[in-house]
């Protein structure tokens, strides 16, 4: 079985340095996604070392959050178009730049130009990431790379704020938050000279024309829903409302003209069919972006109840935290197997995971005594993360599972840019809804940390009935097991020696159900996938996409 491309040669047999350039990517994916959540305990540090306001370094957070969403489906056509390796290199190189510009930056405003920045490089490296997964390897090597991937993406945002607390502890004074970005340049600059060195060289596909109407509207119309948020603190949902009309009619807008260049056969930047046309695709991604908005936001708010309401330091508070991150971590190893047996129904008891831990930690946070708030909490937190674990890469697996082959790499981008939006969102709206708490309550801290979780976990059963819901019409529409004894049908291999489970093979050596092979790890969060449903036949699949 071939399992990797040759330099300059996909197809060819297995390049030996495929597996050392893997770790390249996962230590870039690890690196940008962490940049994420790690600057949630730094965030009072950076308000009184700047002199600003909590509304301001706000958008250190949500402004790399969006940054990195909008770049996402754009920057995966310029890949096809100008070669992966050389944008990961370029995005490589101009994220480690901007980080020790954040790290030097003499004031806010520099600060969030230098966070929108990296977030755009950080944006453009996602989609390399999971594209050169796909290149470099073929048959179970790639669940397995898929599988390592999904893992580093799952606890990567989890580990953020014990990491950016432990980089606080260990960098002295009051200006120690600007290691968490000097910490990126050795480190970024370490894995782009490996990347130069082990990363293929493959010439780029055809040349695609950049939607620059759809990236405007797109653009546009979450910029006008997000600053509403942003500036909630300074009565920005009062003075700014009318943006949240004006943001709804650019999307639609969006819609629209998406459509319509599809219809066109034109080059769209989300192809409508992506959502009307693949069986599970549309209620995959809403239950992505919904988790996310909970999921992104809830971080910035513990981290802003323990430092400026109880007094905690950075470490501490990233302590207090980290047995999501354990629970998390440990959930991810072993989801990848798990989605293959249980399917959506794992997502299902995953978020009921998730909404019974945190809506716990919600209640002990507002009425525990102070000095057992961590105690208490740290189970709950515990079985929060283990629900987290399985929900965000099995999404991820099941979403993709009936996508075309074709149609995996622009799949896979889509439902990473709703995952990026919804955490967008959460970071600009929880925050701002616990300043707006704080100021309408006189600073009652245990109530505006109550109300923010409770809120994200709002989001979190939104996606619970969409999981349900996915489940529900999965289970309806799975066909009979076939009676015993009848006649067994002997597979064939395909072109790489890829053999179904139903006798059918595909061009990309998975299994059918959008699963690897068996034992193999599913992708990670807005990864493609390679594989068919063995419940349907190609031609199905490929309905409605000619």
């Amino acid at each position: 079985m071939r399992s990797g491309g040759r330099r300059g040669d996909p197809a060819g047999t297995p390049d030996p340095r495929r597996w050392k350039a893997l770790w390249v990517t996962l230590a870039t994916g690890f690196m940008s996604l962490l940049d994420v959540t790690i600057v949630a305990v730094a965030l009072p540090s950076m308000q009184r070392d700047l002199g600003t306001s909590a509304s301001s370094v706000q958008w250190v957070v949500s402004g790399y959050a969006l940054a990195f969403a909008l770049v996402l489906v754009p920057a995966g056509r310029l890949g096809d178009a100008m070669g992966r390796r050389r944008i990961f290199l370029c995005a490589l190189a101009g994220f480690v730049l901007c980080s020790a510009g954040a790290g030097a930056a003499p004031s806010i405003t520099w600060l969030v130009v230098a966070r929108l920045a990296q977030g755009a490089c950080a944006g453009c490296l996602a989609p390399q990431n999971s594209a050169l997964i796909q290149q470099m390897f073929r048959g179970a090597e790639r669940g397995r790379a898929f599988g390592l991937f999904g893992a580093v993406v799952g606890v990567s945002s989890a580990v953020g704020p014990i990491t950016g607390g432990l980089i606080l502890a260990l960098a002295h004074g009051t200006q120690g938050w600007r290691w968490i970005f000097y910490v990126n340049v050795p480190v970024g600059a370490v894995a782009l000279l490996l990347g130069l060195r082990l990363l293929p060289k493959v010439a780029p596909g055809r040349r695609e024309r950049l939607d620059l109407p759809g990236v405007t509207l797109l653009g546009t119309g979450v910029l006008a829903l997000m600053l509403p948020l942003v500036f909630a603190e300074s009565g920005g949902l009062h003075r700014l409302w009318w943006l949240f009309p004006l943001g709804a009619l650019l999307l639609a807008c969006f819609a629209r003209w998406e459509a319509r260049v599809a219809a066109r056969d034109g080059q769209p930047l989300l192809d409508p069919r992506l959502l009307t046309g693949t069986r599970g695709y549309g209620l995959g991604t809403a239950l992505g972006a919904l988790y996310f908005v909970g999921f992104s936001g809830v971080w910035l708010v513990f981290a802003l109840f323990f430092q400026n309401g109880l007094g905690y330091e950075p470490l501490r508070s990233g302590l207090a935290v980290t047995p999501f991150a354990i629970g998390s971590a440990a959930a991810a190893v072993v989801s990848g197997r798990l989605v293959e047996r249980l399917g959506r129904l794992l997502t299902v008891c995953g978020l009921v995971a998730v909404v019974l831990g945190l809506g716990a930690t919600a209640l002990i946070l507002h009425s525990a005594p102070p000095a057992m708030l961590t105690w208490l909490a740290a189970p709950a937190l515990l079985v929060g993360g283990l629900g987290s674990g399985c929900v965000i890469s099995p999404n991820v697996t099941m979403t993709l599972r009936d996508v075309p082959v074709r149609m995996a790499g622009a799949a896979g981008g889509a439902l990473q840019t709703g995952q990026r939006l919804g955490g967008a969102v959460g970071t600009a709206a929880l925050p701002g809804l616990f300043y707006a708490v704080l100021a309408a309550t006189g600073q009652d801290y245990r109530a505006a940390v109550a109300l923010a979780v409770g809120s994200a976990l709002v989001a979190m059963l939104a996606s619970l009935a969409v999981a349900v819901l996915d489940w529900r019409r999965d289970h309806r529409r799975r066909p009979p097991a076939p009676a015993s004894g009848g006649p067994a049908r002997t597979p064939s291999p395909g072109p790489d020696g890829s053999v179904h489970s139903d006798g059918r093979t595909d061009r990309c050596g998975t299994r059918g159900g959008g699963s690897p092979g068996r034992g193999a790890p599913g992708p990670g969060p807005g990864l493609p996938r390679t594989a068919q449903d063995t419940r349907r036949g190609d031609t199905d699949l490929d309905h409605g996409w000619e």
